[in-house]
Formats: structure tokens, C-alpha cells, sequence
């Protein structure tokens, strides 16, 4: 059960950007990168990743993980890490030239979803193993749920 726990908590944690900017549109977006470009002439990490987002996943996780019996201190630290990994994936993606919401498989799931595993797994009484298959899980979930936040129109792009 603490796996399956785990793995909706991050799934929430990387969804939380994307139902807010459903939610508030374009308001009181501010870029992570501040539009900074390096000498690549790319941004840092891209317009879409805002300070919005990274609050949104940032208060509502631990909510969510007090609901379901863990700490609220495990849910922030499951959502900060989900977000340094998508920041971290966006970097990637912007030094290969990739556009803002481009598809790079595996790039887009697995940093934001090892991260956080790998560092709580053990409060949630996963071995190396459940991390692994939580990851694998993730990804899966994460393109079948992209899709259909597409035909949702939740998300832009589906992956």
C-alpha cells in the first residue's frame, strides 16, 4: 500500500503545476529562470516552468500526504525533489535544443520520479526493487495520464 502511496503522491507532486495553470491561466506566472538565457542562447529551463507550479506541488502534496497517514515534512520533501527534477529535466531538454512540452522520453519521467523515491522510499518501506518498479510504474502512468489530460485539455501536449 506505502507504494502505491508513494507513486500518487509523486504523481500528484508533478501534476499540481499543470492543474493550477488549468485552473489560473496565465496569472501571476512568474519563470523559474526569469527568462535567463545561457551562452547557448537557450533558456536556463523555459517559460513554462514557473513559480507558480513549484508552490502549487509544494502545498499540495504535503496535504495529501497527511491525508493518506505520512508526514506532512515527507510530502514536502517528495514534491521539492519531483520539482528539482523537473527543473533538472527542462535544463537537459534546453541544452538539446529541445522546445518547452517537447516529448523526451524517460527524461521527462524518470528525474522527477527517482529523486523522490529514491529518498523517501525507506519512511515508505521500499527496498531499491519497489524504487525501481515505482519508477517504471511512474513513467507508464505518466504517458497513459498525459494523454489523456490532452484529450482533457489539461495539458498542451500530450507526451
Amino acid at each position: 500500500m506505502d507504494f502505491v502511496s508513494l507513486l500518487l503522491l509523486i504523481i500528484i507532486a508533478n501534476s499540481a503545476p499543470v492543474l493550477t495553470t488549468r485552473l489560473l491561466g496565465n496569472r501571476a506566472t512568474r519563470a523559474v529562470d526569469g527568462g535567463y538565457c545561457l551562452a547557448d542562447g537557450r533558456r536556463l529551463f523555459g517559460p513554462s516552468k514557473t513559480w507558480r507550479g513549484i508552490a502549487a506541488a509544494l502545498l499540495l502534496t504535503p496535504l495529501l500526504t497527511m491525508l493518506l497517514g505520512h508526514s506532512a515534512a515527507d510530502g514536502l520533501l517528495i514534491a521539492a525533489l519531483a520539482m528539482v527534477g523537473d527543473l533538472g529535466s527542462s535544463f537537459c531538454k534546453r541544452r538539446l535544443g529541445l522546445r518547452a512540452s517537447a516529448q523526451a522520453l524517460g527524461l521527462d519521467q524518470i528525474p522527477e520520479s527517482l529523486l523522490p523515491a529514491a529518498v523517501v522510499g525507506a519512511d515508505f518501506g521500499l527496498d531499491a526493487g519497489d524504487i525501481a518498479g515505482l519508477v517504471a510504474a511512474f513513467v507508464l502512468l505518466e504517458l497513459l495520464l498525459s494523454r489523456i489530460g490532452y484529450r482533457l485539455r489539461l495539458r498542451k501536449e500530450p507526451y
